[in-house]
């Protein structure tokens, strides 16, 4: 498992091809956002990999933002088919199978890399991926306190 943090092992993940993918776009008050998240089976759970322009912040203004998988599969109607975080174990937040860790802005942009545990890209075909306005306090229940659902992606096979 250490080896999974190792430079050597992150430019292989990042060089293969991802089992899953989400094209991420803003909602009606928010339409410039754009992004792409690419997920890549790792041992033990998948390697994320997000890359998001537009959010809202302006010129030299550093923002964060809540970053979550949710259980819904479409992000149809302003986002209201995205349901709750994904939480098949019924775990407290910020334990949930759903909950990333915040998006960081500058200026309207953002790139981020991560591993989460416990989970596998298969399972999160179907489901979708959302940012949200405020970022996630990580003790509010049942989600985070991270307020309006700003930008979407549904979740599916790369491949």
């Amino acid at each position: 498992m250490s080896d999974l943090f190792s430079p050597r092992c992150f430019a292989k993940i990042l060089c293969s091809v991802p089992a899953a993918k989400a094209q991420l776009c803003g909602g009606a008050d928010y339409p410039g956002i754009r992004g792409k998240v690419l997920f890549y089976p790792a041992q033990c759970g998948v390697f994320v990999y997000a890359r998001v322009t537009g959010l809202p912040g302006g010129r030299d203004k550093r923002q964060f933002y809540g970053f979550h998988i949710h259980e819904g599969g479409s992000c149809a109607q302003g986002f209201e088919k995205t349901g709750g975080h994904y939480n098949p174990d019924m775990a407290k937040h910020p334990l949930h199978k759903g909950d990333l860790p915040p998006l960081a802005g500058f200026d309207g942009q953002a790139v981020t890399a991560f591993f989460v545990g416990g989970v596998t890209a298969a399972e999160l075909i179907g489901r979708t991926v959302v940012i949200h306005l405020m970022p996630d306090d990580m003790k509010s229940q049942p989600s985070g306190n991270s307020g309006e659902k700003i930008a979407c992606g549904e979740i599916c096979a790369a491949r």
